[in-house]
């Protein structure tokens, strides 16, 4: 292979979502000191020239680069765990990265009544606290009391809802959004935190009925509330853009570990659904987004998991 396409070839190891094993090892394995060097030179978006006369590692590429090395190890170790402790890891994470509204969301409301009281255990077991006293202490914005309220639910999952409570409660929301301040409304936080998912997407259908847009395209300026309803209402939807976001190389290194978090915690869930979201919405087959994006053994982890909804 000539220098230029191993260059070639090093970049696009480098780039992406973890990084391709097999041409590191193939092309770095054998080369001399000198061909190092020429790389060095040669890769002026890697590497700068120290004031000493040498070339040496732009710091924030080491430090992306240790990410995507570690993408494959991160993606094995959550997908060993139990679910409740994978999902209690995740929610303390958030906790500490921000916090990060979006994880503490997706996790109270895409999972089961049962998945999430398992969380709620493996937490107060791993930290000896329990998720919303971490929640009340952490978040310090009005966003702290519907998620308080939504990581303590156990919802009713059976098949009975009232249709007419669920067009009072539409109407409900429909004046609370009018009213302004809707995350700091009593009956916005009860309404998605203790209602039942079928109720709640009775609700979504009749405040378009009423409304004429809807529920989550009114949360629009509100993006927590939007998330909340997206969750629990159209799931695969909220994922498929999820996915979307996070598998852009333009994009904070937060906003990429969503790839890995929703592959893994939903290659046994709903990952078929998702799938054939995202290909009515974006035109591409999840995997072959996959495959154009990802590097080595990390992609072709991602890759086996979501063959388990063929």
């Amino acid at each position: 292979m000539a220098a230029s396409d191993e260059l070639g070839s090093l970049t696009r190891a480098f780039s992406g979502f973890g990084v391709d094993e097999k041409a590191l090892i193939s092309i770095l394995g054998k080369w001399h000191p000198e061909q190092r060097q020429s790389f060095r030179k040669g890769s002026r978006d890697l590497f700068i020239e120290d004031e000493r006369h040498f070339e040496r590692w732009d710091d924030r590429h080491v430090l992306q680069l240790r990410h995507e090395f570690l993408r494959l190890k991160d993606a094995i170790v959550l997908w060993t765990m139990h679910p409740w402790e994978r999902d209690a890891r995740l929610l303390k994470e958030a906790l500490y990265k921000g916090p990060q509204h979006k994880v503490l969301v997706e996790i109270a409301c895409s999972r089961s009544s049962e998945e999430l009281l398992g969380a709620r255990r493996a937490y107060h077991s791993l930290f000896n606290h329990s998720i919303e006293e971490d929640v009340a202490f952490h978040v310090h914005t009005p966003e702290n009391k519907l998620l308080v309220a939504v990581l303590s639910s156990y919802r009713y999952e059976g098949p009975k809802m009232n249709e007419e409570i669920a067009k009072l409660e539409a109407k409900a929301l429909s004046e609370a959004m009018r009213g302004g301040a809707p995350l700091e409304n009593d009956d916005v936080v009860r309404i998605l935190s203790t209602r039942s998912k079928l109720h709640l997407k009775a609700i979504y259908k009749h405040y378009k009925e009423i409304t004429g847009n809807f529920l989550d395209q009114d949360f629009e300026g509100h993006l927590l509330l939007k998330e909340t309803v997206q969750c629990l209402c159209t799931p695969h939807t909220y994922f498929t853009k999820i996915l979307d976001a996070s598998l852009r190389y333009n994009v904070d290194e937060i906003t990429k570990e969503a790839v890995t978090r929703v592959i893994v915690t939903r290659a046994d869930e709903d990952m078929k659904q998702i799938r054939e979201e995202f290909h009515r919405e974006y035109g591409v087959d999840l995997r072959k987004k996959i495959e154009d994006v990802a590097n080595g053994n990390y992609r072709d982890f991602l890759l086996t998991l979501i063959a388990r909804s063929d």
